[in-house]
This record gives C-alpha cells, structure tokens and sequence, in this order.
C-alpha cells in the first residue's frame, strides 16, 4: 500500500488565478493541485487533492485521512480563522496536520491574524505563496518517515 496524503484546500480556492492575483498569484487551485501530485510522487506519496466551499464536508474529509492517509496538508481559507470544528476534527484524527495559507496572514487584516487550525496541527506555512504546499509535504515526508 503507497503512503496517501490528503490535501485539503478550504472555500474559495476554487477561485484561485481569478480571485485577487496580487494577494494570492495567478496559479489555480488546478495548478497547486499537479505541483503537488508531481511533489508528492519525488517524495513516495500518492496525493490525493480536494476542495469545498462546505465546511462540514472538510470535517468528514478530515475523519477519512484518519483511516485512509499518513498525513494532511490542509488550507482551511477563511476557516483557519473561524472553524472549531476543523479544529476539533485535527484533535480527533491521529495523523499529523499541516496546515498552509498562501498570503502571509499576519500581514494581513486583524481578524485573519488567529488561527483556530494552528493549535491542534503539527504545523503552520504561510506567505511563502503556493510554494507552501509542497513545504508543507515536504515536512509530512519527514514526519511520516
């Protein structure tokens, strides 16, 4: 059995390439999606890809790694800073979380400065662009290993 990887991107980030480029560059979710794969495949990892704009489909995403993946890269998008039950859900899961926000959220507006993720994962990247991800699978290989 290949070592899954699940990464887990939040609402709006479907939007990626459209929605604010100055913020957040003009790759697509599609895009970070094929540089994670190719990382995930120089790494050993098969990476398993997927979004929603549905909070509750990200808790039951979540549940599933537990059973199904070594670890998670997840970029919650505004619930990083609004979500117990993601939070709750990391808590609940025994695989090592990482959570990724492409813009530098402490350089960014107040309310975005707090992470609800961040205290029950592993760890956190952010402002290094969509380059995060693949950081971020980097340390789950180190992790996992």
């Amino acid at each position: 059995m290949s070592k899954t990887i699940f990464v887990l991107n939040g609402p709006n980030l479907n939007m990626l390439g459209k929605r604010e480029p100055g913020i957040y560059g003009g790759k697509t979710l599609k895009d970070i999606e094929s540089d994670c794969i190719a990382a995930g495949e120089a790494f050993g990892f098969a990476v398993e890809c997927f979004q929603s704009n549905h909070e509750g489909v990200l808790v039951d995403r979540l549940h599933e790694a537990n059973d199904r993946a070594v670890g998670v890269v997840i970029n919650p998008g505004a619930y990083g800073h609004t979500s117990i039950a993601l939070h709750d859900a990391i808590r609940a899961i025994s695989v090592p979380v990482i959570e990724v926000h492409i813009s530098n959220i402490h350089a960014r507006e107040e309310f975005r400065h707090k992470s609800m993720i961040a205290p029950a994962a592993k760890g956190m990247i952010c402002g290094l662009g969509p380059g995060g991800y693949v950081l971020a699978l980097h340390a789950l290989r180190d992790i996992t290993s």
